[in-house]
């Protein structure tokens, strides 16, 4: 099936290439920003591990005495216009991981349609020096100062571009971003990330915490619907559970029905998580990860943007 859709990739190549070629030569204008805006994305569609990358570029940015603020398109909300996300805001609002990134980070976070207006209405309220975009590698409306890309550990799978393959640029675009960071990857990279997580927490009383060791001999039925649930699977499997695991599509909205099981306990996401009250006759712990990124990325993005001229 894939061979058989390469002609449209082909379409889908030219297409982009040339909507790329139209911001670069100012054909079509990118909207410049006051302060330094540092893109995350990627080449391919799905989950690659942005997020938790977001979260921790925004918290080691604050450590080093920086004022970050997030944008981002907020897939799956409900909101039309530009919206800062509260903590109180449900996933159905605002989307799954704009709302988990507003409740880790802990700096403001606007999602919006058009991600420049987004990032206007960002400075306008806050006092931020500093712009992270999630998953903007594409969106060349913004100007970007820096851009990083993220590979997660199924890599390119067959390298095509969509609709053949998962691919929204072709692997060359690699090489023209500042910096790629490889989730779990074995290829090159100019830094490397893994998630690291142990300790759970009770859907209903983030209070409550338990380490692996207390669910282990439970009946346990993980439910993830991220870019790749498989990967929430192992880890589970590397901290010593055992699990009935349960895939779904990300960016999943659950339905009680989902959850209908029977056995002692359902693990899950943080993202997962959002869209999860309520839903569950089973008590529900909730894994936190956290990103681990050698060397420190966020100390090469500071490099990178004092070096820039902004108005």
């Amino acid at each position: 099936m894939a061979w058989l859709l390469l002609p449209l990739s082909l379409i889908f190549f030219v297409a982009a290439s040339l909507r790329r070629l139209a911001y670069r030569t100012g054909w079509l204008s990118s909207v410049r920003l006051p302060v330094p805006v540092v893109v995350v994305g990627g080449i391919a569609v799905g989950g690659s591990g942005k997020t938790p990358l977001i979260i921790w570029l925004a918290q080691r940015l604050r450590e080093l005495g920086k004022r970050p603020g997030i944008v981002s398109r907020g897939y799956g909300g409900d909101y039309q216009d530009v919206h800062r996300v509260d903590d109180d805001d449900s996933a159905a609002e605002v989307g799954d991981e704009p709302l988990l990134i507003r409740r880790r980070g802990n700096c403001p976070v606007f999602v919006g349609r058009q991600r420049p207006a987004a990032a206007q209405a960002l400075l306008a309220e806050c006092d931020c020096d500093v712009i992270l975009c999630d998953d903007g590698l594409q969106h060349y409306a913004l100007a970007r100062d820096v851009e990083i890309a993220v590979i997660d550990r199924r890599g390119f799978w067959n390298g095509f571009l969509l609709p053949a393959g998962p691919l929204r640029e072709p692997r060359s675009r690699l090489a023209t971003v500042d910096a790629v960071v490889g989730n779990d990857w074995p290829g090159p990279a100019d830094f490397h990330m893994r998630l690291e997580g142990s300790l759970f927490c009770r859907l209903d009383d983030r209070g409550v915490t338990c380490a692996a060791a207390e669910l282990a001999g439970l009946q346990l039925h993980a439910v993830a619907g991220i870019g790749e649930p498989e990967r929430f699977f192992d880890h589970l499997a590397a901290i010593g559970l055992h699990v009935h695991g349960h895939a779904f599509a990300d960016h999943h909205v659950y339905r009680a029905g989902d959850l209908d099981f029977a056995g002692d306990a359902i693990v899950t996401t943080e993202k997962d998580a959002v869209k999860l009250a309520g839903l569950a006759s089973l008590p529900v712990w909730v894994l936190p990860v956290s990103a681990v990124v050698e060397p420190d990325l966020a100390q090469f993005v500071l490099e990178r943007i004092d070096g820039c001229a902004f108005a």
